[in-house]
């Protein structure tokens, strides 16, 4: 036998003793998992290579060990897709905003750093920036506060948009008696600026008409012609006075001033035009209290000077924004700054004197100060660490918070007053600005989705927005209340998702803590979850039973009416005439019906009429018309206030 035959079959039987060894060794198939690319098989065929044959997708995709084999293959597949996809790319790609020209952006916060080396210069300088700020506006906004004086007349006083000599129904109580003066008195004023953007949010009832969602002035010219002067204006006494003297010429809207409201007495036939961006209200018969302006006055009035501050205010924050890195200090101070510049100047609450305003702002603060820090803690400073543009940064985040801080100017125009089923359904052009507003928000959370993504973040905030979605989803099954989203609320929402270090993303957080920041200084922290009562405001219609008035009985220069007995809870009937309220019946108190004479004989009468329980009315009927020439014509169906 050759040493070579010798040898071949010592290395078989090696081979052969290896591999009864093995398979002695092997206990079968261990499970794995589906889809990985170590699924195989063994073979003991010598085309094997090393013992393994790997499966195709198709039999992996069925393998028994798979506890979801009862889920089609194609939905397996999509799903380890998405969930793979929903994880991002490895490692995560975490987003940082690399600026354009750094050595410029960067330059003021350098120049600084060597300067002022030690961490307490700095402090000093920061206090002395704060001195300087709050040192202009206090003496712009004590410039502002002083009402001045017009000669004759005293001092004027504020007033705020929306007051008027009238209170809405019957709540100057019969013939209007709580309302009184009607004539020979003045009101020297002085109103804010921006009044033109006051509209009344409830249906008020002008005659036959029903007012809402616009100014509410009635009356203006005694004659037709735009150059009429401010004494032939006559305006009826429920309009809105600063309303009313923007609408006479006698103040300005950008501005706001001061004026002297006459009292006239009752007049008829108040005439709707529309002057200086007002168009005011037609009335076409008499009304008890009226008023008119003053002209030709000698008076020393400091206008509403929200503009100049708000040029103060701007640029402090801007020169902070340029110079400082600290996220911490920036966020801090603009938080600040615009909290107080909305609440004292650009979008003040209903206030009677600035001290009154000063402390209803302060209360406000503190509690916002709370959540400002929770907004700095998840979501400003993950997305400001790191940032050097400081340029950038002041274009798209500070612009974008004075975006949002001016809400009652920069949003204005949008035609959702309030975010309520009601408003929704009644304010025209509501529905169609709802739905252009939640496609831009689903196109900008495309967008910051996409970012999460690759910073690998998407299924954790995923997660957080799940939530929150229960949370409302929770709020909204509550029985006796309503969801009402507040911008504040909605802001709050938001901002988590713009975590990510991007140039869009400065800008959407910029807009929502400015948005935060104007709803709780002007508003408050209101309550998401609201009785109805509360979402329709004092002046809403409340639903509640109306008379049933049957056909009156007409005579030559008068016109009765009878009723039946009020339902429970009710036992009274209010009448109002002309939108005044002339008689008021309580059970067991004579006859359920009344006789009315005419007034004038030229004009036409509006009556309608509401249940009452005790001092409290409900709703009244829409109004029926006692015509001129003596015929009546019956009340619409539906309610009016």
């Amino acid at each position: 036998m050759h040493p070579d035959d010798l040898n071949g079959d010592a290395e078989n039987g090696a081979l052969h003793n290896a591999r009864l060894q093995a398979e002695e060794q092997y206990d079968g198939p261990q499970a794995s998992t589906p889809g990985s690319s170590d699924m195989s098989v063994w073979s003991t065929s010598s085309g094997a290579r090393n013992g393994h044959v790997h499966l195709p997708v198709w039999l992996r995709e069925s393998s028994t060990s798979f506890h979801w084999r009862w889920v089609p293959v194609r939905v397996r597949q999509a799903a380890r897709a998405l969930v793979a996809w929903s994880k991002g790319p490895d490692p995560p790609q975490i987003q940082k905003i690399p600026p354009f020209f750094p050595s410029i952006q960067e330059a003021p916060a350098k120049f600084i750093d060597k300067h002022l080396h030690k961490r307490r210069h700095k402090a000093v300088l920061l206090a002395f920036f704060y001195f300087c700020w709050l040192l202009t506006f206090a003496l712009v906004l004590n410039h502002s506060a002083k009402a001045g004086d017009i000669r004759g007349y005293g001092k004027p006083q504020p007033i705020w948009c929306g007051a008027s000599f009238w209170d809405v129904g019957n709540s100057c109580g019969l013939n209007g008696n709580q309302c009184r003066p009607f004539d020979n008195a003045t009101l020297a004023f002085r109103c804010p600026a921006n009044c033109k953007a006051v509209k009344v949010l409830n249906p008020h009832a002008v005659g036959e008409q029903e007012i809402n969602y616009q100014s509410y002035v009635i009356g203006g010219p005694t004659t037709a012609e735009e150059n009429s002067t401010i004494p032939e204006t006559v305006y009826r006494g429920d309009s809105f006075i600063c309303q009313a003297a923007i609408h006479s010429g006698l103040v300005g809207n950008d501005k706001g001033g001061c004026g002297v409201a006459l009292l006239s007495g009752e007049q008829s036939n108040f005439i709707s035009t529309t002057r200086h961006g007002i168009k005011s209200i037609g009335f076409d018969s008499s009304f008890p209290k009226s008023f008119t302006f003053v002209s030709g006055l000698s008076s020393h009035c400091v206008r509403d000077l929200r503009w100049p501050l708000l040029a103060v205010t701007c640029g402090f924050t801007t020169i902070l924004s340029l110079c400082t890195t600290s996220p911490p200090v920036f966020f801090c101070s603009i938080f600040t700054m615009l909290f107080f510049h909305v609440g004292l100047v650009s979008d003040p609450p209903n206030h009677s004197n600035y001290a009154s305003l000063t402390s209803m702002i302060i209360g406000r603060y503190l509690p916002a100060a709370f959540v400002a820090y929770v907004i700095y803690r998840f979501s400003f400073k993950l997305q400001q660490t790191g940032l050097t543009a400081n340029i950038e940064r002041t274009i798209l985040w500070l612009g974008g918070a004075w975006v949002g801080a001016l809400n009652n100017y920069t949003f204005d125009f949008i035609p959702i007053q309030r975010l309520t089923p009601h408003d929704l359904q009644v304010q025209a052009g509501a529905k169609v600005a709802l739905v252009l507003v939640v496609l831009l928000l689903f196109s900008i959370a495309v967008g910051q989705v996409w970012y999460l993504r690759l910073e690998g973040r998407f299924l954790r905030y995923l997660a957080i927005y799940s939530t929150f979605v229960t949370f409302l989803l929770l709020c909204v099954a509550i029985p006796p209340l309503n969801l009402r989203i507040h911008h504040y609320f909605l802001a709050l929402l938001l901002l988590p998702g713009t975590r990510p270090q991007t140039r869009p993303g400065l800008l959407y957080q910029g807009i929502l803590v400015g948005l935060f920041i104007n709803g709780v200084a002007r508003w408050g922290f209101d309550s998401i979850m609201q009785t109805t009562a509360t979402l329709r405001g004092g002046d809403g219609q409340l639903g509640s039973p109306l008379p049933n008035i049957a056909a009156p009985v007409l005579g030559a220069s008068n016109i009765t009416f009878s009723w039946s007995q009020p339902p429970q809870p009710y036992d009274g009937i209010s009448v109002l005439v002309n939108d005044v309220e002339r008689h008021r019946w309580y059970f067991g108190e004579g006859a359920p019906s009344h006789t009315f004479y005419r007034h004038d004989e030229t004009e036409k009468e509006y009556f309608r009429f509401g249940y009452m329980s005790g001092s409290e009315t409900a709703d009244f009927t829409k109004a029926g018309v006692w015509e001129n020439d003596g015929n009546w014509r019956h009340m619409k169906s539906g309610p009016s206030k």
